[in-house]
Order: C-alpha cells, then sequence, then structure tokens
C-alpha cells in the first residue's frame, strides 16, 4: 500500500538576479538550481512530515536548456516514495519568463511556453520521531 503523502507537491517560483550570472551572456551556474531545489524539499518535507529533513543525494541532474539572470524559475518538488525515513523526490525547475535585452534594457516577457530547464531526482532523510536525522 503507497503512502498517502507520496504524490504530494510543493512549488516555487523566484526571478533569478543579474547579480547570479556566472558565465557569458548571462548564464547562471547549475548549482544555482539545485538551491532552489533544496529549497523546495525542505518545504515538501515540512509539509509531510514536519521537519525539515537534511539532503542525503542526487540520483540523477539533467540539466536541459539554459539558466538565464533576469529569468523567472518555477521549481516544483514531488515527493514519489515515502520510506521509513528516506523521502525521494522528483524536481523540475521551469523558465517561465525571461529577459530581453535585445528589446530594451528592463524589458522581459512570459513565455507562452514554459522551458524545462533542469530535472533531478534525489533522497532527503527526515527525523525519527523525537530525534534529528544522523550526519546533522
Amino acid at each position: 500500500m503507497s503512502d498517502p503523502r507520496e504524490g504530494t507537491a510543493v512549488t516555487h517560483r523566484r526571478y533569478v538576479p543579474y547579480s547570479h550570472a556566472h558565465y557569458a551572456g548571462d548564464l547562471v551556474d547549475g548549482a544555482y538550481v539545485l538551491g532552489l531545489f533544496g529549497d523546495a524539499a525542505t518545504e515538501l518535507c515540512i509539509r509531510t512530515d514536519g521537519d525539515e529533513g537534511l539532503f542525503a543525494s542526487y540520483t540523477d541532474v539533467q540539466f536541459r536548456a539554459p539558466v538565464k539572470a533576469g529569468d523567472v524559475l518555477e521549481t516544483t518538488a514531488v515527493l514519489v516514495r515515502a520510506g521509513t525515513r528516506s523521502r525521494a523526490m522528483a524536481f523540475e525547475a521551469r523558465v517561465v519568463c525571461r529577459g530581453r535585452p535585445d528589446r530594451g534594457e528592463s524589458a522581459a516577457e512570459v513565455l507562452a511556453e514554459p522551458i524545462v530547464a533542469v530535472t533531478a531526482t534525489g533522497t532527503v532523510v527526515v527525523a525519527a520521531p523525537g530525534g534529528r536525522p544522523h550526519g546533522h
């Protein structure tokens, strides 16, 4: 029997400031998105377990499209499996708005179709009732 928490999802949106541009063309490094996935995972654990949890590992990370300064990213974490203390999650980051410097210094647009930029799966460990996860 599956856990009723499985399928629970959390979505965050965040503007990517130009101060985070790391490479030519205002590209942002992949670690930025992994940090956003960690934030979504934390809220998901709070909602499903009443604990922030600790990220244990990523089992798959796919950088599918560039993330740029000036983007608005929508990141989603979905609980796909709840073990005794481990939580397997699927993550997706989509670009929903993008800066358009070709149209003006502050020009931007809402994308008709979001661009899937990064996907990942990962495992988070939550505290046993009354305690903290090991390795804290």
